[in-house]
């Protein structure tokens, strides 16, 4: 039994069980504040469940379905539970596609959809009057070429699923089950009962940032069959991705249970994550992180410390001052480590500070400025799609070749490359495919070599040259030799990243792989550490879906801002609050947030009136005051 299984049971905990323990058991909806062990409870929950009605439903052969968003977090509840055919523990994306895969039929008629839409959304373009003839041009190219995959869908045997997409392979990627799913859940009756049958509880972790089409499908399944039983474990104040849900709406019946526990904040941190709240939901959490001295638990206090100083060409020199004070006041040399060792994070809104001192601001540039959300989000875990193939496969692949470690080389492949695929290997020798594959291997290591002045273009058109992986279908239009913006959404930032050479996706590995102390407030949801430096700089972040400065007040709202809270409608208030409220709840000791804004004066006295942190607390300190 593992310590979260067998740790003391909360009130939460309690409701869970009796929702499960009925006769015909209930739905719910968990709201869990920071700290507060969600994944606690839902490990609980699944170990509960194994103990009382899993003899019976091995019997049935049936299974409890426990749906999270990474890997890690998969990997993380397996650890507790143990690996059992009991439970299916798996992403999002893989529990939708083992839910759809034999719906094949239904797979075909939403691909044969989405390439008529496609190909409607270029016709558009190509009909605007202000379209240039060389876009034309290449928009009739890309036409033709989604008119023959469209007629290829015909001869696609079986669909299966990717990192990305390729429709007249019959591959689809992350994003295609995502808006697959709901679809053949509406369309297909029988779906519906076989997900019910073969699943009777399904449990859902960070509900808030599942898609609103998902939550949906998944709570038509449970109002048409009454004996599934959904948990959607989840905090919408953690919503910080745009995708995301948020709140989700109780179905007829279900429990509504509330965890406002926190086990992680001293009590000065949760004051201010308290304060944060306040605004939005009003979850007001208890209790905070305790210590054993003896037998008696005492509350760790903290510090939490608010500073305000000029956004000026010094933010390098005044955040490391910063550091040299916490060490200082706190008696902790740690705060001035720069490794994942030392327990310290730098939290940046976006990643233009981290890529600065990294050495990969030009790939962060590309892909944050003026880019579309879903790039800007993706930086921090390597999401974005341009990204996956370097984050998933080259880089892995890479550095293992170096290491002369061909078993992981060997892992990827067979999966990642088209020449390994098996009705193309039917007529082919297989050593001549596998000695062209180790050459492609060599010379990609070649590129990625230290020094080297090799571009992503370069890189992306040798693997698509050699079929060494396969590649999203929309990097087609890039890797040509004169590529003309198709309208695509994105084309401009794409091409940014394909200008960067090489050494920024190396000095970017670093920063994702959390080897240095830098991380984005998107990026550490879940987390925690003992100090947290929140580093807030609107100027510097250009992030139109956040604004620190309206948030605190010193930045006046926009016309549209006023218009959209008298509608009722989220705002960028809403976005930066839920974010902050992220950032501060990470840390287990000490919290600082460092606020370059342009007028200090006028940030102080804005953020008096806010009231988030003491007034001892807010620090305007001069040079001389440094350490």
């Amino acid at each position: 039994m593992t310590s979260r299984i067998g740790s003391p049971d909360t009130p939460a905990d309690i409701e869970v069980r009796a929702c499960l323990d009925r006769k015909v058991p209930r739905s719910f909806v968990m709201v869990a504040g920071a700290g507060s062990g969600k994944t606690t409870s839902l490990i609980k929950a699944l170990e509960h469940l194994s103990q009382t009605r899993g003899q019976a439903l091995r019997r049935a052969g049936q299974q409890i379905a426990c749906i999270t968003y990474t890997e890690v977090a998969v990997d993380e509840i397996s650890g507790d539970v143990g690996v059992s055919p009991l439970f299916h523990i798996s992403t999002i994306h893989s529990f939708l596609w083992s839910v759809i895969r034999p719906f094949q039929g239904d797979i075909a008629a939403w691909v044969s959809i989405r390439i008529g839409e496609k190909i409607a959304e270029r016709r558009e373009h190509y009909e605007k009057p202000r379209t240039q003839a060389r876009t034309k041009a290449r928009l009739e190219v890309e036409m033709a070429e989604l008119e023959a995959q469209l007629s290829a869908i015909a001869g696609v045997e079986r669909f299966t699923y990717g990192t990305g997409s390729s429709y007249a392979e019959g591959i689809l990627g992350h994003d295609d089950v995502l808006k697959l799913t709901p679809y053949c859940v509406e369309a297909h009756p029988l779906l519906r009962r076989v997900v019910a049958s073969r699943f009777p509880f399904i449990f859902v972790d960070e509900s808030q940032d599942t898609s609103p089409e998902v939550v949906e499908a998944l709570r038509s399944i449970a109002a048409e069959q009454p004996r599934l039983c959904i948990g959607f474990f989840g905090d919408p104040m953690q919503k910080i991705y745009m995708s995301g849900t948020g709140a989700v709406p109780l179905g007829d019946g279900w429990a509504e249970i509330s965890k406002p526990e926190n086990f992680r904040c001293p009590t000065s941190v949760l004051s201010v994550v308290n304060a944060i709240r306040a605004s939005g939901d009003g979850l007001g959490q208890t209790r905070g992180r305790v210590v054993k001295v003896g037998e008696v638990e005492q509350p760790v206090p903290g510090t939490a410390n608010l500073f305000v100083l000029p956004a000026d060409d010094q933010r390098g020199a005044r955040l490391a001052a910063v550091r040299n004070w916490l060490a200082a006041e706190t008696n902790d040399e740690l705060w001035l480590s720069d490794v994942s060792g030392g327990d310290v994070r730098l939290l940046v809104l976006v990643h233009r500070m981290a890529a600065t001192r990294l050495g990969f601001r030009n790939l962060y540039a590309a892909l944050n400025d003026r880019a579309p959300t879903s790039f800007a989000e993706g930086i921090a875990d390597g999401s974005a799609w341009p990204l996956r193939p370097v984050v998933q496969q080259i880089l892995p692949m890479v550095t293992a070749a170096r290491e002369g470690d061909r078993f992981t080389v060997m892992s990827i492949l067979p999966i990642a490359s088209p020449k390994l695929e098996r009705d193309r290997l039917r007529d082919q020798p297989v050593a001549l495919v596998l000695t062209g594959l180790q050459q492609a291997v060599d010379a990609l290591v070649a590129m990625l070599a230290d020094g080297s002045q090799a571009t992503v273009a370069e890189v992306m058109r040798h693997i698509s040259d050699t079929e060494l992986l396969r590649l999203d279908d929309r990097f087609g239009p890039h890797l040509v030799d004169e590529p003309v913006d198709d309208g695509s959404t994105g084309f401009a930032n794409v091409q940014a990243l394909l200008a960067c050479q090489v050494g920024e996706l190396w000095a970017y590995r670093r920063y994702f792989t959390e080897e240095s102390p830098f991380a984005t407030h998107h990026g550490v949801k879940g987390a925690q550490f003992e100090r947290v430096l929140v580093v807030v700089d609107d100027e510097e972040a250009a992030f139109y879906q956040y604004s620190y400065g309206k948030y605190f007040g010193y930045v006046p709202l926009s016309d549209n801002d006023k218009a959209r809270i008298d509608a009722g409608e989220e705002t960028v208030l809403d976005r930066t609050r839920r974010l902050f409220y992220v950032c501060c709840s990470r840390a287990m000791k000490d919290l600082a947030v460092v606020l370059f804004v342009p007028d200090v004066a006028a940030a102080l006295a804005a953020i008096a009136e806010k009231n988030l942190f003491p007034q001892a607390s807010i620090r305007r300190i001069e040079a001389r005051a440094w350490p």
